[in-house]
């Protein structure tokens, strides 16, 4: 055998992309339909890393038992949770100087505000979120239930956001990193006791039935609809409404538009309010 062929990465058939794109798809509402390079690319060494002589042998496990294991580590390779802290910045900044003083007046009785954000990837969203709310609630944070539901397909992606370790940008303001963070030996931050309270991480998948507990004020799913077909969207974003509480709103990416169908309308770029009744 030719010492090559030793180090030979697999080639994945047209019928093994097509069953493991419809499973992905089915189960997850990623669209890879046309991603077989990708698929190819990224997955071959995945193949081998987890023991399996071919793609064939992987696809057929992770169909016929539903590895979660496995499929986290393949959604980890062929999306790519990248995030940041203040991340389209403007979009934070109009949500905390147009949306939040409406909601703070909204529930000024109750003083419980509902935040998710869904597809939160390593954290970094949820706890930007998180200090933006009590920055404006100030002192009065104490008396507040502000805690945040994160949520996201990825194990991987959610230990890391529970970690809180991260190297932050120099956006950040000063005041922000000496109330928000404490820095490590290495020039990474940890994010602190308080803010890691104000965040609640859970593992949820966006094609599950949306049943919480109670319906939000505010949804962010930016810069994860990318990965869906209209179809797939338009479900979500149906799902959403539901889950969305009369008056409250919707917080996609920048480079997210709604269909001229959706049920919400748009008050502001990546920016959706469902009707008051």
């Amino acid at each position: 055998m030719p010492r090559d062929s030793l180090f030979a990465l697999p080639e994945i058939s047209n019928r093994d992309f097509t069953r493991i794109a419809a499973f992905i798809k089915q189960e997850y509402g990623i669209d890879l339909t046309r991603k077989k390079h990708l698929i190819a690319g990224r997955l071959a060494t995945t193949v081998k890393t987890l023991g399996y002589p071919g793609f064939t042998e992987l696809i057929d496990h992770v169909i016929d038992t539903k590895d979660r294991r496995e499929i986290d580590f393949i959604l980890s390779r062929l999306t790519t949770n990248y995030t940041y802290f203040m991340r389209e910045q403007d979009h934070l900044e109009l949500f905390s100087d147009q949306i939040l003083p409406r909601l703070i007046k909204r529930h000024s009785s109750d003083r419980v505000l509902s935040v998710w954000s869904a597809g939160c990837a390593t954290g970094e969203e949820p706890y930007n979120i998180s200090m933006y709310i009590l920055d404006r609630l100030g002192d009065q944070a104490r008396y507040w239930d502000t805690r945040i539901l994160a949520t996201d397909i990825s194990e991987q992606a959610l230990a890391t956001a529970r970690a809180g370790r991260y190297f932050l940008p120099d956006t950040i303001r000063e005041d922000w990193r000496q109330s928000f963070f404490t820095e490590n030996a290495d020039g990474s931050s940890t994010v602190s006791s308080r803010l890691r309270k104000n965040v609640i991480f859970r593992n949820f998948n966006l094609m599950d039935p949306i049943r919480f507990r109670r319906p939000f004020d505010v949804i962010f799913c930016r810069n994860v609809m990318i990965y869906f077909d209209q179809t797939t969207k338009d479900g979500l974003i149906d799902r959403f409404y539901q889950a969305t509480v009369p008056g409250g709103y919707l917080l996609t990416g920048y480079s997210e538009n709604l269909s001229q169908s959706s049920p919400y309308r748009r008050i502001a770029t990546a920016t959706y309010q469902k009707n008051d009744r």
